[in-house]
């Protein structure tokens, strides 16, 4: 049994933008920028990679390409849901379970290495996620875009030893004296979180078990689950580095946008 089992939860039939996982970006297909993420970031670890799919078409590429790949229900709702197929189908245990999502092309692969080091810090955790600190400038480009897009952008806060406290599309904390704060210090007190995840195995299953939870629903945060019924959650703290992120591609004009960040990231790594 691996150590680390990566899913990558690549739907065809996207509302907004179907066949995303196979649409082109900078000439390679989106699907393959998230692969070599996958195995950049678990380089040097005991880890197997899986796409996770409801359509052939994805799973005839993956093969054309030498990427493990599995068919899915349909009937998934989620990438969580879709996660817990792969694996219950896999047959596999491993310690830690990364749900890296086959929409976000752009994500470092160091953000998954510092998801397996956190979690080999500390293997009684339920759940290990990454947060970003904000610069001043980011957090007021946050507050700008929270004005037309309210629930962009999730925030969190955590105590001494990096453990999540909460999560909330408002932005935590509230700052008093902010002036003062700003003199202090280029970054500012806020954590911005990054939808990464990396489960412990029996955690994920009963996460699925477990009823939506009341905050959960008004947040429209999945995560809160896991506070909501007492479990533990560590965040990994780290950086973009020299480019700008993006959560991920969500319509055919992100694709540009998309090109932009890969190219600095290039540079950056």
């Amino acid at each position: 049994m691996v150590k680390t089992l990566v899913v990558i939860p690549a739907r065809y039939g996207s509302t907004r933008f179907p066949g995303k996982p196979l649409a082109k970006i900078a000439g390679k297909e989106m699907l393959l920028w998230v692969v070599e993420a996958a195995r950049k970031g678990t380089e040097g670890a005991d880890a197997r990679i899986v796409a996770a799919t409801e359509d052939e078409r994805i799973k005839n590429f993956c093969e054309a390409h030498g990427i493990e790949c599995m068919i899915t229900s349909d009937a998934c709702k989620t990438g969580s849901d879709r996660v817990c197929e792969t694996v219950m189908k896999l047959g596999e245990h491993p310690d830690l379970i990364i749900n890296l999502q086959g929409d976000n092309p752009v994500c470092p692969p160091w953000f998954i290495k510092e998801l397996i080091n956190a979690f080999d810090e500390d293997p009684t955790v339920d759940l290990v996620t990454p947060c970003v600190q904000l610069s001043w400038k980011d957090l007021d480009k946050l507050r700008e875009s929270k004005k037309t897009t309210p629930f962009s952008g999730t925030t969190c806060v955590m105590d001494k030893a990096g453990y999540a406290l909460w999560f909330s599309k408002n932005i935590i904390p509230a700052l008093r004296k902010e002036d003062a704060l700003r003199e202090k210090s280029e970054m500012s007190p806020v954590f911005r979180h990054i939808g990464l995840y990396g489960y412990k195995y029996d955690s994920l299953f009963k996460f699925k078990e477990l009823e939506e939870g009341v905050y959960e629903k008004l947040e429209g945060l999945e995560q809160l689950r896991f506070l909501e019924n007492g479990m533990k959650i560590k965040m990994a703290k780290v950086s973009y580095g020299a480019f700008e992120g993006m959560s991920g591609v969500d319509s055919p004009e992100d694709i540009a946008r998309a090109e932009v960040c890969l190219k600095k990231m290039s540079g950056a790594a």
